[in-house]
């Protein structure tokens, strides 16, 4: 690693520490009402005090110093992480500044943004590990709308999971890290460096974020992350071919599946729109249990984000050593379903 390396990532950790303690102090010096979350009887809302959603806002910045940084130094430019990470942040800063967009606009322009940003930059899921699916992903169009989906189930599980200190920042860091280290072994230098740089950001941010929160991500961190964490997960899946594309899967399963899950669960058992918010998810069920054993909003909300990522952290563990195994892969996969389901299950009789 050499000196203007190091540089940097001393200059990312110095103005990340930097924004994060001056940004939103200056905001609340002039009244500001902007980037501040004051909203407490919303459905996923489990804080009683007003707090800044400025976070998004300074990994944004952070990621942008990054880009300049790789293009001035290294002539590398990865288009990928540029265009679809700049679309998507802008989409949360739109509710960040409260123009309060319904729900289907919302995933309507998703959409518009996703078959644009796929297209444009030629960016495809070609392998996933099922025969039969990869001959249909040598259809264009079929290709396009996999991978949209795709997207759509990661970033909008970051953005559901993002309602406790901590939680979408260290999930992400934990999948982040992985992914440094696939690459870092699998000799992909140049995407194991951008990996790292946005892990030293994240870390930064979560010093105000955790285990109590002086800021908050808003929607244009948590989609951002969720850029983030697509792009990474996808390129990393393209550039080592020998690891088996449901390694992946079970990295991203708790964003996506925490999606799909609230997807069938409000459609098939509710009967209404899988588009709105409930309090009804796994990390709410969670918090509930905690805060009637120990009647402690705080102490609850950070305890959710330990149990979940810790008991993530496990689960990984064993396909690690196994990443290369399709059969192993696919089928501990399905285990992890039937856990969740099984999880899910208990904690909903335990909160009645």
């Amino acid at each position: 690693m050499d000196l203007s390396n190091l540089i940097l990532f001393f200059f990312l950790v110095i103005f990340g520490l930097f924004f994060y303690k001056y940004f939103f102090l200056i905001l609340n010096k002039f009244n500001s009402k902007l980037f501040i979350d004051d909203e407490f009887k919303k459905p996923q809302a489990f804080h009683d005090i007003s707090i800044s959603t400025s976070g998004g806002i300074g990994i944004f910045i952070s990621f942008l110093i990054l880009c300049l940084y790789l293009f001035l130094t290294k002539q590398i430019v990865f288009y990928e992480y540029l265009s679809f990470c700049t679309l998507f942040f802008i989409l949360g800063l739109m509710d960040d500044l409260k123009f309060n967009l319904k729900p289907k606009l919302r995933l309507v322009l998703m959409v518009i943004f996703l078959i644009f940003l796929v297209i444009s930059n030629n960016f495809y899921i070609k392998n996933t590990g099922i025969e039969f699916l990869n001959r249909f992903l040598e259809i264009d169009i079929f290709a396009l709308f996999f991978i949209s989906l795709c997207f759509l189930f990661i970033i909008n599980g970051s953005n559901l999971i993002d309602g406790y200190n901590g939680l979408l920042g260290i999930h992400a860091l934990i999948i982040l890290i992985n992914l440094f280290f696939v690459n870092f072994f699998g000799g992909n230098n140049d995407l194991a460096f951008l990996i790292f740089s946005m892990i030293l950001i994240i870390a930064v941010f979560l010093k105000y974020n955790f285990p109590r929160a002086k800021l908050f991500l808003g929607d244009s961190g948590s989609y951002l992350l969720g850029t983030i964490i697509a792009v990474s997960t996808i390129k990393t899946s393209i550039a080592n071919p020998l690891i088996s594309p449901f390694y992946f899967c079970i990295l991203l399963f708790y964003l996506f599946f925490e999606v799909f899950f609230s997807f069938i669960r409000k459609i098939v058992r509710e009967k209404k729109s899988p588009l709105f918010p409930d309090n009804k998810h796994l990390h709410m069920l969670i918090y509930k249990f905690l805060f009637k054993q120990n009647n402690n909003k705080s102490k609850s909300n950070y305890s959710v984000t330990l149990i979940l990522n810790s008991i993530y952290l496990i689960m990984i563990i064993p396909p690690i050593f196994m990443m290369k195994n399709g059969m192993f892969c696919k089928y501990y996969s399905i285990l992890l379903f039937v856990a969740y389901l099984y999880s899910y299950k208990k904690i909903s009789e335990k909160t009645k």
